[in-house]
């Protein structure tokens, strides 16, 4: 039978929104491109225009700048065209890729909703509660064992307050004593000398003068000096 009608052509799948873009945004640089080149025209042509004095050969050299702005309008026109369709595709491009992401989540909040309800099967209140009593109990049933090991042995339990006060204040006394005992000497202290004077109560030295009410002179030791006698003859 396809010998004698021909097998059926398959279609073409039709081009995506990426596609349709990409190829747009070619044709886009294409015109950009053109139009560079005729800038560059229109900037020679400019030029020309300075040097040449007014008459035919400027009028000539005005008319094919013409042309050339005329060219130059026309591609920017195809130019904004082609951009437009560019925008109008990467909006139907974004509102395509939102529904796409929005039939995700609703497959993916589906499934979460499945495997909590299949979760909750499993959780029963009630038996959350009695557990939760369960581990009250254990954890006081451990406090009074804790409590039970932890007690002191041949300690009594009437020991009057009073009495343990002194004891303590005695101790402290012992221990301040012991303290005092053992302090080094203040004359053996580093950075101290020792007071010999007060420790040893030595009398002043001599002031140099007699007990006498008169005063006499003394040399430079202290002495009493010797009063010198004229010699007659």
């Amino acid at each position: 039978m396809k010998r004698v009608f021909g097998a059926k052509k398959e279609k073409a799948p039709p081009p995506t929104v990426e596609d349709a873009t990409e190829r747009i945004n070619k044709r886009g640089d294409t015109v950009d491109e053109k139009i560079k080149k005729l800038d560059a025209e229109l900037i020679k042509y400019r030029e020309q225009i300075k040097r040449t004095r007014p008459g035919p050969a400027q009028e000539a050299v005005k008319a094919r700048a013409m042309r050339i702005l005329k060219q130059k309008k026309m591609f920017e026109g195809q130019r904004d065209m082609l951009y437009n369709q560019t925008f109008n595709l990467e909006q139907v491009s974004f509102a395509t890729e939102g529904i796409k992401d929005a039939q995700q989540t609703m497959s993916a909040m589906k499934a979460a909703n499945k495997d909590l309800k299949g979760t909750m099967k499993n959780l029963n209140l009630d038996d959350i509660d009695r557990m939760q009593d369960e581990m009250m109990d254990l954890v006081d049933y451990s406090s009074e064992i804790q409590e039970s090991l932890g007690r002191s042995y041949n300690v009594p339990d009437d020991l009057d307050e009073e009495e343990l006060m002194g004891e303590l204040s005695a101790l402290e006394d012992e221990m301040g004593t012991e303290t005092t005992a053992d302090a080094v000497p203040s004359y053996l202290q580093p950075d101290k000398e020792p007071e010999f004077e007060t420790e040893l109560n030595l009398p002043p030295a001599p002031s140099g003068h007699a007990a006498t009410p008169q005063a006499q002179a003394a040399d430079e030791y202290g002495f009493p000096t010797v009063p010198r006698t004229t010699l007659r003859t």
